[in-house]
């Protein structure tokens, strides 16, 4: 009678070895499966992290040109409103008769002085004039024509006549230099 005992005792034995494989491999799949959500969920933050990283980079490259332009063209509208003073001046010096300049020499050589301190600051600042020549060809990014007219002995697209000097800031127009233009064919 021992023998049913034994054989009862096996089969307990061997029932607990089968679940505990089963819970063993139950708890290695749950495993399995964990392993792998923290994976994606790794895999998901280091693609955030990436992106914020690259947001973050465009966004100070941006603020660095945003700066740099800031710096370059900031005093721009400024600028613009001081090209009438120095017009000013210019047609100033330019209306000063021989005589009016020998009698008033301390005043005109002061206006001179105050042009050219003018013409430093703007140079300072990086604006730089546009001085066109009559005879210069006549260029659209750098020009403004005010006037075409015919004239003898020039060709078609010459300047013929300056009105007014255009600026530069830095690489943009300030404003174009104002001029008239031949209209001749040939």
């Amino acid at each position: 009678m021992a023998e049913p005992k034994n054989e009862e005792f096996l089969d307990d034995i061997e029932q607990a070895e089968a679940e505990e494989q089963a819970v063993s491999e139950e708890e290695i799949s749950d495993t399995d499966a964990e392993i792998e959500s923290l994976r994606a969920e790794r895999d998901a933050l280091q693609d955030k992290f990436m992106r914020a990283l690259a947001d973050a980079e465009n966004a100070r490259k941006r603020s660095e040109k945003d700066r740099r332009e800031a710096e370059n063209y900031g005093g721009s509208k400024l600028a613009r409103d001081m090209l009438p003073v120095y017009d000013n001046m210019k047609r100033a010096l330019e209306a000063a008769s021989d005589e009016q300049k020998e009698v008033s020499a301390a005043l005109i050589e002061g206006v001179e002085l105050t042009m050219r301190e003018l013409l430093n600051v703007f140079a300072k600042h990086g604006i730089v004039p546009i001085s066109p020549e009559v005879g210069d060809r006549f260029d659209p990014q750098h020009h403004e024509a005010m006037f075409e007219a015919p004239v003898p002995d020039t060709k078609a697209g010459e300047i013929i006549q300056v009105s007014a000097e255009g600026f530069m800031l830095h690489d943009r127009i300030l404003r174009p230099a104002q001029v008239g233009v031949s209209s001749n064919q040939g």
